[in-house]
C-alpha cells in the first residue's frame, strides 16, 4: 500500500474546530412553528395508537419535514453534522420522546437495527459493563470513548439527549477529512497503512453464520470521495482473541495512534455539552466522534440517557463506497445487524 497518491480534501466537510466553536451556525434552533408541528404530529401518533416502527407519513411534518431535508443535505454534503436544539424536553415523557424522535428520524431515512437484539431505537446509557469485556460495546459503559465511527457504515448517526450526566460526558467531533489531510502532510506512510486491511471484532454482534470478526480499511475512496471507518482501538485489539495473526501490526497500531493524536488536537476538534432535548446528527462516513467519561447521579431515573438511531438514507442519496466496504454496507441495505434468537430472548 506504499506510495499511494492522496489528494488534499477541500470543501466544508474538512473543517477545523476554532472555525465552529464560536460560530453556532451548526446549531439549528427550532422555532415555535416547528415545535407546534411536532406537537401536532405526536398527538396524532398517540391518538391512533402508533407504535415504533412507523413510516414518515404517520408523523406528518408539512413544513418542518422540508427543513429536515435541508438539514440532511448539510450533513451529507456540508460540514457533516448538525445539532437540533429547542425541543421542549420537559413537556414530554420518555415514551413520547421516543415517538417524536422516531418520527423525525424517518423523515431523514430508514432507521436500521443497531445490535443483535434488533433495536432500531437504541439506548445509550451505562449498563454497568466495561470495555475489557469482549462482548460489551462502548455505549453500554460510562467510560471514555476515543474517536471512532459506529460499527456499521450507516449514513447518519443520530443521538437525542433524554438526560445529562451529573458530570462529564461531553461529546467531541472532528472531521475525518481534516485528519486525512494532516496525515497526508505529516505521515503519508501511516495514511497508506490506514488504507490497508484491519481486523475488527464484532464484539458478539456478528450475524448468524458470520465470522466473529470482519476485515475493513480505515480509509477508502470511491469517485473522489473519501470515507472513514476508524474504529475504537479496543475493537481492533480484541480481534486477537480469535488468533494472534488478527492482532494489529506495529505500523497499524502506530497509524491508529496517530489518528487519535491528531483528532485530539484542540485546534481541530469541536466539543459540545448536550442539553436535554438536543438531537445531534452526524455523517458516519466523514466525521469521527468521541465521548468523555461521565459520572451519573445516584438517584434512580436520573442517569445519563441518550436515544440513538442509525439512519440509512435513500439509495439515490447514498455516498459512493469502495468495493472493500460492500460487505459491510450489505447489512445496512438489509436493515442493520440481524437479530439473533438468543439475543432476542434476552432483550
Amino acid at each position: 500500500m506504499a506510495d499511494q497518491q492522496h489528494e488534499i480534501i477541500t470543501g466544508p466537510g474538512a473543517w477545523v474546530g476554532p472555525e465552529l466553536q464560536h460560530d453556532e451556525s451548526w446549531i439549528y434552533r427550532l422555532d415555535a412553528a416547528a415545535v407546534a408541528e411536532i406537537d401536532t404530529a405526536l398527538a396524532h401518533a398517540k391518538r391512533v395508537g402508533m407504535r415504533i416502527p412507523f413510516a414518515a407519513d404517520a408523523f406528518p411534518l408539512p413544513r418542518f419535514g422540508a427543513e429536515l431535508g435541508r438539514i440532511l443535505e448539510e450533513i451529507e454534503n456540508g460540514r457533516g453534522f448538525m445539532l437540533l436544539r429547542g425541543i421542549p424536553r420537559g413537556r414530554y415523557t420518555d415514551e413520547e420522546c421516543e415517538l417524536l424522535y422516531w418520527g423525525l428520524g424517518v423523515h431523514l431515512g430508514n432507521p436500521v437495527s443497531q445490535n443483535a437484539r434488533g433495536h432500531r431505537l437504541g439506548h445509550v446509557r451505562d449498563e454497568g459493563r466495561i470495555l475489557a469485556d469482549p462482548n460489551a460495546r462502548a455505549y453500554q459503559t460510562n467510560q471514555r470513548m476515543d474517536f471512532h465511527t459506529d460499527l456499521l457504515p450507516v449514513d447518519v448517526l443520530g443521538l437525542l439527549c433524554l438526560r445529562t450526566a451529573k458530570s462529564g460526558g461531553a461529546s467531541k467531533l472532528v472531521s475525518a477529512l481534516t485528519v486525512h489531510n494532516l496525515l497526508r502532510n505529516e505521515r503519508p506512510d501511516l495514511l497508506d497503512a490506514l488504507y490497508g486491511t484491519f481486523n475488527v471484532d464484532w464484539r458478539g454482534e456478528e450475524p448468524e453464520g458470520e465470522s466473529p470478526f470482519y476485515t475493513i480499511p480505515m480509509f477508502s475512496a470511491r469517485d473522489g470521495k473519501v470515507t472513514t471507518r476508524i474504529c475504537s482501538r479496543t475493537y481492533l485489539e480484541s480481534a486477537a482473541r480469535f488468533g494472534e495473526r488478527y492482532r494489529p501490526t506495529d505500523i497499524q497500531r502506530e497509524a491508529l495512534e496517530a489518528v487519535q493524536d491528531i483528532a485530539n488536537r484542540p485546534e481541530l476538534m469541536l466539543s459540545m455539552d448536550f442539553q436535554e432535548g438536543d438531537i445531534q446528527l452526524i455523517n458516519n462516513h466523514t466525521m469521527l466522534h468521541a465521548r468523555e467519561a461521565y459520572e451519573d447521579y445516584d438517584e434512580p431515573g436520573r442517569e445519563r440517557h441518550l436515544l440513538r438511531m442509525w439512519i440509512a438514507v435513500s439509495e439515490a442519496r447514498r455516498r459512493p463506497l469502495a468495493d472493500a466496504l460492500a460487505g459491510r454496507y450489505r447489512w445496512v441495505r438489509e436493515g442493520g445487524i440481524p437479530v439473533k434468537a438468543a439475543a432476542e430472548a434476552a432483550a
